[in-house]
């Protein structure tokens, strides 16, 4: 899966709550109809809570090396 380095957040090393961080001040950043690629090792089921409540769209898969790529538009 491609995608820009400056839309990626790849927080699979990241300790909570660092991953949701990061992710929620790169949403910050983009305009309507822009994506981000978010990667980490579980699925973050709190997060689809809180890109739902905000409008956003997502899209999460599966990589053979167990990281969740997760596509969000803004």
């Amino acid at each position: 899966m491609e995608f820009p380095a400056e839309r990626t957040v790849d927080a699979r090393f990241m300790e909570p709550p660092q991953p949701f961080v990061a992710t929620m001040e790169m949403l910050d950043t983009l305009q309507p109809g822009e994506e981000m690629l978010l990667l980490l090792y579980r699925e973050p089921h709190p997060l689809y809570r809180v890109l739902q409540q905000n409008g956003h769209r997502w899209q999460t898969e599966l990589q053979p090396d167990g990281t969740f790529a997760v596509r969000i538009t803004c």
